[in-house]
């Protein structure tokens, strides 16, 4: 069923992430979700969680603590965030919208499929909630600034609220690594492909043993023009929506008629 448009003034918001829950961009996106609600409650990982994907916890039992007024920590993934919060935090009142991030890196492209960020806002949808994932990209030297998305996350928020939400859907936001003044502007654009994937890097540890190290840093080439990379590439803030059904029609039209 498709929801909204969402009152933001008179929602319930819920904001994770996958950094943990001291991660400085989990305050920041904390502090400019209260500009837009004055019911934002915070149920994030107790660690970091980056890469975890859409992974649940079903081997062992999940602790919550409360940090304090409507701020709780949960050992386990940011899906296991999203889900206690669902089921048990909030289960009161549900939130009418899930904000996750905002990460301290991009997460573009194939990213998504491993993104605990992205994660968290799939469990929203398949939970029937608007959700909304951010994520800054590093600078090429020096520290993750968050001086965009302080500038333009909460005028973001605003201008997709009114919109119809449609089933299982999430929108993935991306931040470029340049100043405020500097952002080209805001593209609606499709997720992308990297020219070149992930690496394994072998190394060997002080006692001369041999090990591999999956997922050196990405560089996020494309020769693609108009997707999620080639946006932030020219400091634009990519907005992408995504959806949950990863079914291909076209092919499945034709493997039809394989067995007629």
């Amino acid at each position: 069923m498709a929801k909204g448009p969402l009152n933001l003034k008179k929602a319930r918001i819920l904001v994770t992430n996958d950094d943990g829950i001291h991660a400085p961009g989990l305050k920041v996106l904390e502090k400019l979700a209260k500009t837009l609600s004055d019911d934002v409650w915070v149920v994030a990982p107790e660690s970091e969680q980056s890469a975890t994907s859409h992974s649940l916890t079903l081997r062992r039992p999940l602790r919550e603590r409360r940090l304090g007024a409507k701020r709780f920590s949960v050992d386990g993934t940011p899906t296991d965030c999203v889900l206690v919060a669902h089921h048990r935090i909030l289960a009161d009142r549900l939130p009418d919208l899930v904000l996750s991030g905002i990460n301290d890196g991009g997460n573009l492209a194939e990213d998504v499929t491993y993104s605990g960020t992205v994660a968290a806002t799939m469990e929203a949808a398949l939970l029937g909630i608007p959700a909304i994932a951010f994520s800054q990209q590093r600078p090429a030297e020096g520290q993750t600034r968050w001086k965009v998305p302080e500038a333009f996350l909460p005028d973001i928020v605003r201008r997709l609220a009114p919109m119809v939400w449609p089933k299982d859907l999430l929108v993935n936001v991306n931040f470029p690594a340049v100043a405020p003044e500097a952002v080209t502007g805001i593209e609606i654009c499709r997720q992308g492909r990297r020219d070149e994937g992930s690496a394994v890097t072998e190394g060997f540890d002080p006692s001369g043993r041999r090990f591999l190290w999956i997922g050196g840093y990405q560089l996020d080439t494309s020769s693609e023009k108009d997707s999620d990379l080639a946006v932030t590439a020219r400091g634009g803030i990519s907005v992408t929506p995504l959806h949950l059904d990863l079914t291909h029609r076209a092919t499945m039209k034709k493997m039809k008629g394989l067995f007629d």
